[in-house]
């Protein structure tokens, strides 16, 4: 049986719920998720079961508001869930408080949005330095500047940018500036990788480039990656891609049973 596609019973009742805690980086059982507008509710989770590996990179591909980006809020610590359980790395998260949410999306989280989020008063190197600006403090960031430096210069030479290290985003093109923000997301040594949309404003060729450029990264660094998309030539460079339809996940062997 692939346990990826246990039932909710055996979750609830069998030793396989314990297993898959251990052997996996995330585990989500029954998510649910609604937004309110004055007296209207909007469903957009409905019951979410989904895992996935250590090192696994999975894609979640689906249509605008099928409720992929809001599951990937929901892994990410950005919101929290209506009811259900979200595991990372065996520890139940959903229930954290939010200043451990904050720590925890700081310390072993990494994020890459669409629209990249690159702060524009900021050079290359200072917007892939930013998470260690924020996590550490002044004094601690002032003795570790010289090591945290080399790690950021390392990062974008490895984005094939190390000759825009000096550059504010308004210099940058579309492509350098999501490579920018993959180097930001991976300079605190994330576990898990968050990436929405991350080709979406790009143009091809830039996004083929971006997404070969993200597979070899997560390869390197060993990362465990979530990517949502709608383009099923992008998500088809992951190793596993699951479909987000009308607010719950269909695993592919699913569909076709």
């Amino acid at each position: 049986m692939d346990i990826r596609l246990a039932s909710k019973a055996e979750y609830r009742y069998t030793p396989v719920s314990v297993f898959l805690r251990k052997f996996f980086m995330l585990l989500v059982k029954e998510i649910t998720k609604s937004y309110y507008k004055k007296r209207l509710t909007i469903p957009v989770l409905k019951g979410v079961n989904f895992s996935v590996g250590k090192g696994e990179f999975v894609s979640i591909v689906g249509q605008s508001g099928s409720g992929k980006s809001t599951l990937l809020h929901l892994l990410g610590t950005l919101d929290v869930p209506d009811a259900g359980e979200i595991y990372f790395g065996g520890e139940r998260i959903d229930v954290l408080s939010a200043i451990r949410r904050d720590r925890l999306r700081n310390l072993s989280l990494g994020f890459i949005f669409q629209f990249y989020h690159l702060l524009p008063e900021l050079t290359a190197l200072e917007n892939v330095l930013s998470p260690l600006m924020i996590r550490t403090g002044f004094f601690e960031y002032c003795l570790k500047q010289q090591k945290f430096y080399e790690r950021a210069q390392s990062l974008l030479e490895q984005v094939g940018l190390s000759h825009r290290l000096k550059h504010k985003p308004s210099e940058l093109s579309g492509g350098e500036m999501q490579r920018t923000a993959i180097a930001r997301a991976l300079i605190s040594q994330p576990q898990l990788l968050l990436a929405d949309e991350p080709t979406g404003n790009l143009d091809a060729a830039s996004a083929k480039e971006v997404i070969q450029l993200l597979r070899q990264l997560c390869t390197l660094h060993k990362l465990t990656v979530i990517m949502v998309t709608h383009d099923h030539n992008i998500a088809s460079i992951a190793d596993r891609t699951v479909q987000m339809v009308d607010g719950v996940i269909v695993e592919p062997s699913r569909q076709s049973i």
